[in-house]
């Protein structure tokens, strides 16, 4: 699928133009189903989790969590994608699963057509990690060592990920051996990062930094070097740590993700009205807040018309990373 045919789906909003308004009677009317890309643990599990307490406090229903890891998302997106279009179930996922995998490969569900954005609640990118132990301490050694040593690994959490895509796209740009390989969620890869079984990880900020305290396995000491982060500016969770383009690394790597939620097509607009404000109204306490700067994110919320307008404005920011990366687009 090429961008082209995203934009004439037709990614804007249905509700354009339309302010948030009344709650809708009859919801919810039982438990509702908050679906996270990824695993148990994870930092879309975490971060819904604190949703999910406030919108149960504010419905008087339960608004329960279920991750589903794996397929770089597709999995968790499928699933929402083909539930009753009531509210009672939605995703909560990163840029890729609407923006990035429809580029890469045939999704079980159309990305712009099957989904009802509600909203974004953070925006910014990924760490690159190597072992304390490593030669590295920048991004120029990190290349440096792979081409010294021949090839080196490098782990995400799946296929078509953003990490995915820096990854390709720092090996392109650099000639670098640099083999990727996908876990399904960051926990597997760090663990195997610290027993030697490969050479580099991508985190997200809030983890490396868990990571860089140490623990009794490492006498308190530092398990990781975090040498990069991508996007277009540090992290408040790292701000030692610079950009790839601070490094000299451009053409892509100021791109960032976002954090956010979407419904099945065809939810009923005061149901989207009601959990768009119940979402925004958690965003905005001192408590969520904290959460996504705890995790590197810069807190951002948008209407439903605002996030759909975004998406059609990034759709061709990511074609050109996945391109540049040289990964198949079209």
């Amino acid at each position: 699928m090429n961008r082209r045919d995203l934009v004439a789906l037709g990614l804007a909003s249905p509700f354009l133009g339309t302010a948030l308004a009344q709650s809708a009677p009859g919801f919810p009317n039982r438990h509702v189903r908050l679906i996270a890309f990824g695993e148990p643990g994870g930092p879309l599990d975490i971060l819904g989790r604190v949703f999910a307490e406030r919108l149960s406090k504010a419905w008087g229903h339960p608004v329960v969590v279920e991750t589903k890891p794996g397929a770089g998302g597709m999995i968790a997106a499928d699933f929402v994608a083909k539930a009753p279009a009531d509210g009672h179930t939605f995703l909560f996922t990163i840029t890729h699963t609407q923006l990035v995998l429809p580029f890469l490969q045939k999704t079980p569900y159309d990305p712009i057509k099957d989904f009802q954005p509600l909203t974004p609640v953070g925006v910014g990118g990924p760490v690159l990690m190597v072992r304390s132990d490593a030669p590295v301490n920048n991004v120029q050694e990190y290349v440096a060592w792979a081409k010294s040593k021949g090839r080196i690994t490098c782990a995400t959490w799946g296929q078509g990920t953003a990490a995915h895509l820096y990854t390709e796209l720092l090996r392109k740009q650099t000639g670098a051996t640099i083999d990727h390989v996908p876990y399904k969620g960051q926990a597997g890869a760090h663990i195997d990062l610290f027993g030697g079984v490969i050479d580099s990880a991508w985190a997200n900020p809030s983890t490396a930094k868990v990571h860089l305290q140490g623990d009794k396995t490492s006498g308190g000491k530092p398990k990781v070097r975090v040498i990069a982060i991508a996007g277009s500016q540090r992290s408040g969770t790292l701000p030692d740590v610079p950009t790839f383009v601070e490094q000299g690394f451009k053409g892509g790597f100021e791109t960032e993700s976002w954090f956010g939620f979407l419904a099945p097509a065809k939810t009923p607009r005061p149901v989207v009205e009601q959990i768009v404000k119940g979402l925004h109204e958690a965003a905005k306490t001192d408590e969520v807040r904290q959460r996504l700067i705890d995790l590197g994110l810069t807190p951002l919320t948008q209407s439903p018309d605002e996030f759909a307008a975004a998406q059609q404005k990034e759709l061709p920011q990511w074609e050109a990373l996945i391109r540049a990366a040289g990964m198949r687009a079209g």
